[in-house]
């Protein structure tokens, strides 16, 4: 009885220790923010940038881009599925992909952000490296503590 409660012990504590990992944690914060980024970029593809194609476009709307499979043809995709018709829905999947590009997009431009703040925040350095010996001193020394040798 008491192999199985330590058993027990160890499973949990490993998971416990698994979950805890800053990792995990890191990836489960951006599977939310992710999820939440998803709803706006969503939102601007059809709300913002769909429609601006569409009347670009003379007013196509992508969504209504179908193939009913039975053969019969229908005015919009709404009409085709009331009647039940299998449809294939090639303009949704456009939507989708520039959909897609955006997301991509704005993750680059995020990450880009970031990079470049992350430039300014390095501090300058503090050490430099003897010529003689390879050793690490500090910037301001004017002779190796490892080798003596004058800088």
């Amino acid at each position: 009885m008491a192999d199985i409660t330590e058993k027990s012990k160890g499973f949990v504590g490993e998971f416990k220790e698994f979950i805890m990992r800053g990792n995990v944690m890191d990836m489960a914060v951006g599977v939310i923010i992710g999820g939440a980024f998803q709803k706006i970029i969503t939102s601007l593809v059809e709300d913002i940038i769909m429609p601006v194609i569409s009347a670009a476009t003379g007013g196509i709307d992508f969504n209504n881009w179908f193939v009913s499979l039975d053969g019969t043809e229908y005015a919009t995709l709404d009409a085709a599925k009331e009647a039940g018709a299998a449809t294939l829905n090639y303009g949704t999947f456009i939507t989708v992909i520039i959909d897609f590009i955006l997301v991509a997009f704005a993750v680059f431009m995020l990450v880009k952000m970031i990079n470049k703040m992350h430039k300014k925040e390095e501090a300058a350095p503090t050490t430099k490296i003897c010529p003689r010996c390879k050793s690490e001193i500090n910037l301001e020394a004017t002779r190796c503590p490892h080798c003596t040798s004058e800088l």
